[in-house]
């Protein structure tokens, strides 16, 4: 990602509405479809700034990697302990057949070889560990976001289950989330490809706003794994060892 992608999330992760719900939403998705023992060892890969380290502290003992050393920094003392550098695919150094859950959240588009980053991940587990995945839905959405962010793709339902499948792995279903605001977020998408402005900032909307986004995304953490949801702007699933 670029220096001004970090810069954002360094920034903003404590305040903007999708940070703020989707910590929420991820937590009682783990809760209910997690199956974690008490305590487990959990490993975070492309932790950023670290916003999400304290909600997986919840379900057991976390480590992270970051490997933007600016990013890192921040996300360790967040944490209290030092950041892995250790990068996708191969994930060299990491202790396998280590961890009960590897969270990778917004992180698989960002790795050319998506399979071969599954597989190291998987390696990584432990029997019956499994890995929390959150990916970017649609590519016909491609914007300047994605190429600030240095994505490789957008996912569907079938090219993720496709690289999940291909990496030996198997899932507890593909769902949709970010979906009560997917009619919002496409109608601004396409108003600013007509209007020629395809911005990349992502900065927080005014305070009135972002809580009422905040108040519409974090409803979907009652829905999400529940029931199915319509098309959103992300996919989540838990992927184990077939």
């Amino acid at each position: 990602m670029e220096r001004i992608v970090y810069d954002r999330m360094a920034a903003h992760d404590s305040t903007h509405w999708w940070y703020r719900a989707r910590r929420e939403i991820l937590a009682d998705y783990l809760r209910r479809e997690g199956g974690l023992p008490a305590d487990a060892r959990i490993l975070e890969i492309g932790c950023g700034t670290g916003h999400n380290l304290p909600m997986l502290a919840r379900f057991g003992t976390v480590d992270a990697i970051e490997i933007d050393p600016a990013a890192a920094e921040i996300a360790g003392a967040r944490l209290g302990k030092a950041i892995g550098s250790a990068p996708l695919p191969a994930l060299g150094g990491v202790e396998r057949e280590s961890y009960d859950l590897i969270a990778v959240l917004d992180v698989v588009e960002h790795i050319e070889d998506d399979v071969a980053a599954l597989k190291a991940m998987a390696e990584c587990l432990k029997p019956g560990g499994r890995i929390l995945i959150t990916v970017p839905a649609h590519q016909w959405m491609w914007s300047a976001h994605d190429v600030v962010n240095h994505h490789h793709r957008r996912y569907s339902k079938r090219t993720l289950n496709r690289a999940i499948v291909d990496a030996g792995l198997r899932h507890n279903g593909l769902r949709w989330f970010n979906s009560l605001l997917f009619p919002a977020a496409v109608a601004a998408r396409l108003a600013g490809r007509l209007r020629g402005k395809d911005d990349s900032d992502d900065s927080p909307p005014a305070k009135p706003l972002n809580t009422a986004f905040e108040t519409i995304f974090g409803l979907e953490r009652h829905l999400v794994g529940r029931i199915p949801l319509p098309p959103g702007l992300s996919i989540i699933t838990l992927a184990s060892k077939g």
